[in-house]
């Protein structure tokens, strides 16, 4: 199978042989790494009020 590198969008096959699958090269996947230790990566997440969370049975005062 045929794949596109993460990095670099190389055209790469998907083998067992290939140790830094699903990168092209070790420079690909350590550009990749370099990325999520610098935060770069992030979920998108909705902002939300502590007084919505669930606190479960420790959690308020009030229980």
């Amino acid at each position: 199978m045929i794949v596109d590198c993460p990095t670099c969008k190389k055209a790469v096959e998907w083998d067992t042989a290939n140790p830094y699958r699903p990168f092209c090269s070790e420079r690909c996947k350590l550009i990749d790494l370099g990325a999520w230790a610098n935060e770069e990566y992030r979920v998108p997440a909705e902002n939300v009020n502590p007084d919505d969370l669930d606190q479960g049975e420790h959690g308020s005062p009030e229980h």
